[in-house]
């Protein structure tokens, strides 16, 4: 059976391919006894949170040797599957609390991925330098901006400069008023044609 990563990336290799078909049942069997995504929600995994997440490989191709790190992601999301389709880009997936880690490492051990780091944290005690900060749903932009412009490494070497990467939803008007001169948001529909994607977006903000 064809899977919605392969209809929208149809240069998949077999194993990336195996890995993006294994992950809805690990994250299945994972939530049965973690719960990282929400009961109703696991029905709709691959719509809803395999193929969410990459809607940011339809914004950026990250060039082999870019560093990612995935801010609040909780169970691996929009890590891991960005790990499949980026097998030369390390990403490291940070969440404050523990369980979610412990899933996030699981199942990046179970797709087989090897460029992935797994990290129990809160933003703000983090060190080190990353070329995108990317997040899903995890707070307002202007927090989440303080909470972790010291991890951003400045020099650029991807086609766009450093910066945020971010998911979100419904009417951004007001939350990105601040950032307005240098916020690129892109509708997900442009790329996806699943009625779920209509309201969604991805937020650009150069470091």
């Amino acid at each position: 059976m064809t899977t919605l990563a392969e209809k929208y990336f149809p240069s998949l290799t077999s194993l990336q391919r195996r890995q993006f078909s294994l992950l809805p049942s690990i994250y299945r069997e994972w939530n049965n006894k973690i719960n990282v995504v929400s009961r109703k929600d696991i029905d709709n995994f691959e719509i809803n949170h395999l193929l969410h997440s990459l809607a940011i490989a339809q914004f950026i191709r990250f060039m082999p040797g870019t560093s990612v790190i995935d801010i609040g992601t909780g169970g691996g999301l929009p890590g891991i599957p960005l790990a499949i389709l980026f097998p030369d880009v390390r990403f490291t997936l940070v969440d404050s609390i523990a369980k979610k880690i412990r899933v996030a490492s699981a199942v990046s051990a179970e797709a087989g991925l090897n460029n992935v780091t797994a990290v129990t944290a809160r933003a703000e005690n983090l060190s080190g330098q990353y070329d995108f900060i990317i997040g899903r749903a995890v707070t307002e932009t202007a927090q989440f901006i303080r909470l972790t412009q010291h991890l951003a490494a400045r020099k650029s070497f991807n086609e766009r400069e450093n910066g945020y990467i971010l998911l979100k939803g419904g009417d951004l008007e007001e939350e990105l008023g601040p950032f307005r001169n240098s916020a690129l948001v892109t509708e997900i529909s442009n790329w996806f044609g699943e009625p779920w994607f209509e309201t969604k977006k991805v937020v650009y903000l150069p470091f």
